[in-house]
């Protein structure tokens, strides 16, 4: 590729990483993962820039929808993607919901390389605890009383790590870093509860790796707050 090629690479990256943080969440996915080709862009990297392009160009109109449902519950739902990167770091995706539509949408390569799915869950979590945290600190100075910050998960391990901390790390988890039971301390602290959702139900699903089918409409829908959530 160019040198003139690649720099129009980066500026429509750029313009669709400007256009899924204000209206279209449903594209934040693929735009992050061609942040991280912007370097280096290859011919593969341009033919999946086309296709991003070629989707919004088939749905112009589509646009972020939000409505409250009145409950005063934060929803976050956060996944990760085990080693999906060329370097084999694993991808997190993240969601926020109070009724209809994300207000939050998260999709990131993660920082560090993890060793098993287990601890990619938990170094996700890690990752949006600024956000989850941020937003009912935000809420409760507004005068909006937040009854409950509920974190989906559909990692049994991972909920178990996070909730009790070192007690139940094994000889797979010792390694991980003290500051990854952070989300424990807020556990404790009465500030964050963490609840199991099925992978079929997890709208974070859709952040963190490239879906298909019913699956993809139903979470698209969801995310983008329309009234028919495709199931």
């Amino acid at each position: 590729m160019s040198q003139e090629e690649a720099e129009l690479f980066h500026s429509f990256v750029l313009k669709g990483l400007f256009l899924c943080k204000r209206g279209r969440p449903d594209v934040l996915q693929p735009t992050a993962y061609l942040c991280t080709r912007t370097k280096e862009p290859t011919r593969f990297d341009w033919d999946k820039l086309v296709r991003l392009m070629k989707f919004l160009k088939q749905k112009p109109d589509d646009r972020l929808t939000l409505k409250a449902d009145g409950s005063h519950i934060l929803i976050w739902s956060v996944d990760s993607s085990f080693a999906v990167h060329e370097d084999f770091r694993s991808h997190t995706g993240g969601t926020l919901t109070m009724g209809r539509g994300a207000i939050t949408n998260i999709s990131a390569k993660q920082k560090v390389n993890t060793r098993s799915s287990t601890e990619a869950e938990v170094v996700g979590v890690d990752d949006v605890m600024g956000p989850i945290l941020w937003t009912r600190y935000f809420l409760e100075e507004q005068g909006y009383e937040v009854i409950d910050n509920v974190l989906l998960q559909d990692n049994q391990s991972a909920i178990c790590l996070e909730t009790n901390g070192r007690a139940s790390a094994g000889r797979r988890s010792r390694n991980m870093n003290i500051r990854y039971f952070f989300v424990t301390d807020q556990v404790v602290k009465g500030l964050l509860s963490i609840r199991y959702c099925p992978t079929d139900d997890m709208d974070s699903d859709y952040h963190t790796k490239p879906l298909q089918g019913k699956k993809f409409v139903k979470f698209r829908c969801r995310i983008m707050g329309f009234e028919d959530d495709g199931a």
